[in-house]
C-alpha cells in the first residue's frame, strides 16, 4: 500500500526541482511594469463606465488581484470558472464550473485571465458574454503566447502587455500540474 507521506514528498521534491531548473522568461519587475501599462490603458478607456470585471479562475486570480489595485475608479468584480486544462498540461473539452453572479446585460464587461494560448476557453467565454447581453466586452490577459494555433484566427486580447514564446509557462497565475501559480514571474520548465 502506498504511503501518502512518501507520495507527497516525491511530489514536493519534483515541484521544487521544476522551479529550481526553470527558465525565467519574464521577471516579477517586468510583470509589474506590464500591469501598470495595462491599468493605464483600461483607465483611459473604461474609467468612466462603471465596468464589471470578471476573473477567469483559477489562472486569472493573481493577474486580477494585481490589476484591480492599480485601477482608481469604481468597478464591480465577479468571477467565472471555465477550464480546458483541469490540472493537465494540454487543453481538452471546455468544462464550466461556475457562472458569474453579477448580470452582464447592458454592462461594460472586462474578462481578466492569465494567458491567451490557443484561446478556445476565452472564445467560449466571449460567446457567453455576448449571449448575456453585455454592452461591450474587453479582454485583459497578462501574456499572449506567440504561435499560429489560435482557436479563432486573429484572436487578440484588448489589453495585453507581455508576449512569450511557444513554450509551456507557469507563474503569476499559470500553473505547472496544479502548482507554482504563486511563482514570482513567468517561467518555463526545462525541455518544455
Amino acid at each position: 500500500m502506498p504511503n501518502p507521506n512518501t507520495e507527497f514528498h516525491e511530489s514536493l521534491t519534483t515541484m521544487r526541482d521544476v522551479m529550481e531548473h526553470a527558465d525565467c522568461l519574464i521577471s516579477q519587475e517586468q510583470v509589474e511594469r506590464a500591469l501598470d501599462r495595462m491599468a493605464e490603458e483600461i483607465t483611459a478607456n473604461l474609467g468612466d463606465k462603471l465596468p464589471a470585471f470578471y476573473c477567469v479562475m483559477n489562472g486569472g486570480l493573481i493577474t486580477t488581484g494585481h490589476l484591480l489595485t492599480r485601477l482608481g475608479f469604481p468597478l464591480e468584480v465577479d468571477y467565472l470558472h471555465a477550464t480546458r486544462y483541469r490540472g493537465g498540461l494540454r487543453g481538452g473539452e471546455l468544462f464550466w464550473r461556475v457562472s458569474p453572479e453579477i448580470p452582464m446585460a447592458g454592462r461594460h464587461v472586462v474578462i481578466v485571465d492569465d494567458i491567451l494560448d490557443e484561446g478556445a476557453t476565452l472564445a467560449a467565454i466571449l460567446d457567453y458574454c455576448r449571449e448575456a447581453g453585455a454592452a461591450s466586452i474587453s479582454t485583459a490577459v497578462l501574456v499572449d503566447k506567440q504561435h499560429d494555433r489560435k482557436a479563432v484566427p486573429g484572436l487578440k486580447a484588448d489589453y495585453c502587455s507581455l508576449e512569450v514564446a511557444d513554450r509551456y509557462v507557469f507563474g503569476f497565475g499559470m500553473d505547472y500540474k496544479g502548482y507554482w501559480r504563486n511563482a514570482p514571474g513567468i517561467f518555463a520548465p526545462k525541455g518544455l
